[in-house]
């Protein structure tokens, strides 16, 4: 799975890393005063980290001489509004689609910061739906694929949301412990959730959500396709990294013109 340049090159400017991350680690100052903790600016490092092996592993030469070939972000995007969790009136003129990692420190950002600027404006007035699809990033985030499929168990008691929203308020609990802790947080019924983990239940349906974002040529988190809907299809503009609220402000506007 291919992890675009560009992307990364978004997601660590607007996170102001890209400076820190060539002089070495951040101080706690620094941190501070990107507005972030101590420990979102390890989780960014490591993500970096990350980044880069597989990116030096996915861009080696198949041969002597032989140069990889870009590849170009894409720009536009249509899908069917089947499968995932949403938020907002189902009749909302305008749709977002998040394809998104509960391991991904990017996302988190995005939930963090931006995410409630949109849902206070646009989906809780009922302007725009927002839905959101699983694409763990397998290869960087081992602990992505079984958080996405924690999700979807609580989901399967009607607690998607504070599960989703648990995964990212603390990125220490992704693990199998982790994840039984924040269940009966939720008051769960544990053996039932446990169940659905062991069984891999939902795992389909997130493989099923990775092959879309593969087909839309989508290979980062966050990614969003914003635009106009129409019956159970959206086609619009695809963003990606966590951008500010404006830059998803200026496309939501767009595709509420759209022809």
């Amino acid at each position: 799975m291919h992890y675009r340049l560009a992307a990364l090159i978004i997601a660590l400017t607007l996170f102001g890393f890209i400076s820190s991350a060539q002089q070495g680690p951040p101080s706690l100052a620094d941190a501070k005063g990107s507005g972030i903790t101590r420990q979102q600016a390890d989780d960014i490092l490591n993500e970096l980290k990350a980044i880069r092996q597989l990116l030096e592993k996915q861009n080696r030469p198949a041969a002597q001489g032989q140069l990889p070939r870009p590849t170009e972000v894409p720009q536009t995007g249509k899908l069917r509004l089947e499968g995932g969790y949403s938020l907002g009136s189902s009749d909302a003129p305008v749709t977002i689609v998040e394809f998104t990692d509960y391991q991904c420190p990017f996302c988190r950002g995005f939930e963090n910061t931006t995410f409630a600027e949109i849902r206070k404006k646009y989906v809780d007035t009922g302007k725009v739906r927002f839905v959101v699809r699983d694409f763990p990033l397998v290869e960087m985030h081992p602990e992505a694929m079984q958080a996405a499929e924690a999700a979807h168990c609580a989901g399967d008691q009607g607690q998607f949301w504070p599960m989703h929203d648990a995964l990212f308020s603390d990125a220490s609990k992704l693990g199998k412990n982790g994840l039984i802790d924040s269940a009966e947080s939720l008051k769960l019924d544990i053996g039932v959730f446990r169940s659905c983990l062991e069984r891999g239940k939902h795992k389909l349906e997130i493989q099923n959500d990775q092959q879309v974002a593969s087909s839309l040529q989508i290979n980062g988190t966050p990614s969003f396709l914003v635009g106009k809907t129409t019956g159970e299809e959206v086609s619009g503009a695809i963003i990606v990294g966590a951008q500010p609220f404006s830059v998803f402000e200026a496309k939501l506007r767009e595709a509420a013109t759209a022809p």
